[in-house]
């Protein structure tokens, strides 16, 4: 499970602590957020799930996330970091999100990982370890986003983007 605590960096990308970007644009914030205000990522998945319930393609990038919908009505949710994936649409279907962004993190209850061979999108679910080929994915522009993050953020601000448990400041 992905979590972003309030210190860490923000996963849009914009070199700040989670706590003063995004967490501020948060759809259950008492005001509305500022008109050049970042997305959160719940508002980037209510994009990508509006273009798959319309059968419209569509990528989106959000930090170390990448989303995106195809003809078929089927959106996905990425996380660079660790391959995960998981699926928001079928079929034209919302899916129901496990996911919980609150004040302190975000949490994202993975159901698959994610791997591009041969120019083929290959998902392994975590249930069953069963693999599946996807059909209609932007592969070469995920790649491309791929790299893009790999260049623009060094492997030690990646690594602080999961947290696996609590985690002790250390003093000094």
């Amino acid at each position: 499970m992905a979590k972003i605590g309030r210190n860490e960096p923000c996963p849009c990308g914009s070199g700040r602590k989670y706590k003063h970007c995004c967490l501020l644009t948060r759809p259950a914030a008492p005001a509305a957020a500022p008109a050049g205000a970042r997305a959160s990522l719940m508002r980037e998945i209510d994009k990508i799930r509006d273009a798959a319930v319309r059968r419209r393609e569509s990528l989106l990038h959000l930090g170390v996330f990448i989303l995106f919908s195809n003809r078929r009505g089927d959106a996905w949710l990425l996380e660079v970091t660790d391959s995960d994936a998981i699926q928001l649409v079928r079929d034209g279907e919302p899916l129901e999100v496990p996911i919980n962004e609150d004040p302190e993190q975000i949490e994202i209850d993975w159901s698959h990982t994610f791997a591009i061979r041969n120019r083929r999108f290959f998902l392994t679910a975590y249930a069953d370890k069963k693999e599946t080929r996807l059909e209609q994915v932007p592969c070469k522009r995920i790649q491309a986003i791929i790299r893009q993050v790999y260049r623009q953020y060094s492997p030690e601000l990646l690594n602080r983007v999961h947290i696996d448990g609590p985690v002790e400041e250390q003093p000094g």
